[in-house]
C-alpha cells in the first residue's frame, strides 16, 4: 500500500483517533517530501494563538497548551499570504524560530511550513525539518500534495475536539 492509500485507511480508522491520521500524514509527508523532525499546529485567529497537536519527537517538541504567535515575517509568508514558508539553513531558521538550537541539536538546518487553509483561513501548518539545505524548489513544490490530506488531518482533530467538548 502507497503512503497515500495508507493514509486513507488511517482516517477511516476508529479508535486512536485523531493520533493515527497524523502518524499516517507524517510518513506521507517523508514519502513525497522528506521529514527528520514533523509537527502539526493548528492557529487560532481569534485568539492570535499557536498549539501543537502532533510531533514526531514528542521529548524535543511535546504536544502541550497554547502559545501566542510571535509576528515575524514568517507570520506574513504563512498566515497572512498563505505561502509555504522555507528556510535551507540555521540562520534563515533562526531569524524566525528562538528555539534554533535545540533544532540544530535535532540535526535539523532546514524547514518548510505549509500552511493549510481552509475557507480562506490558514487552520494549521504541517511542520517539516531536515539536514541543512534539504527542501530543494522540487520538494517545496511536492508538499502541495500535503495540503489536502493536511485538511483532512486538522478538521478530523476539531471534529474530535467538538465531540469531547
Amino acid at each position: 500500500m502507497n503512503a497515500e492509500a495508507a493514509f486513507g485507511a488511517a482516517l477511516e480508522a476508529t479508535g486512536s483517533q485523531p493520533t493515527t491520521a497524523f502518524g499516517a500524514l507524517n510518513a506521507l509527508t517523508d514519502a513525497l517530501v522528506g521529514v527528520r523532525l514533523f509537527t502539526l499546529m493548528t492557529f487560532d485567529a481569534a485568539t492570535g494563538e499557536a498549539r501543537r497537536i502532533y510531533s514526531n519527537m514528542p521529548d524535543a517538541y511535546p504536544v502541550l497548551g497554547t502559545k501566542p504567535v510571535n509576528e515575524t515575517h514568517w507570520t506574513a509568508i504563512v498566515l497572512d499570504r498563505h505561502e509555504t514558508f522555507v528556510a535551507n539553513n540555521i540562520d534563515e531558521i533562526s531569524q524566525v524560530f528562538d528555539d534554533f538550537e535545540l533544532i540544530r541539536s535535532l540535526g535539523c538546518e532546514s524547514a518548510i511550513n505549509v500552511p493549510v487553509v481552509v475557507d480562506g483561513s490558514v487552520i494549521g501548518t504541517i511542520n517539516c525539518l531536515h539536514e541543512g539545505g534539504f527542501y530543494t524548489p522540487e520538494r517545496v513544490e511536492a508538499s502541495n500534495r500535503l495540503k489536502l490530506p493536511g485538511a483532512a488531518a486538522f478538521l478530523l482533530d476539531r471534529l474530535i475536539s467538538a465531540k469531547g467538548a
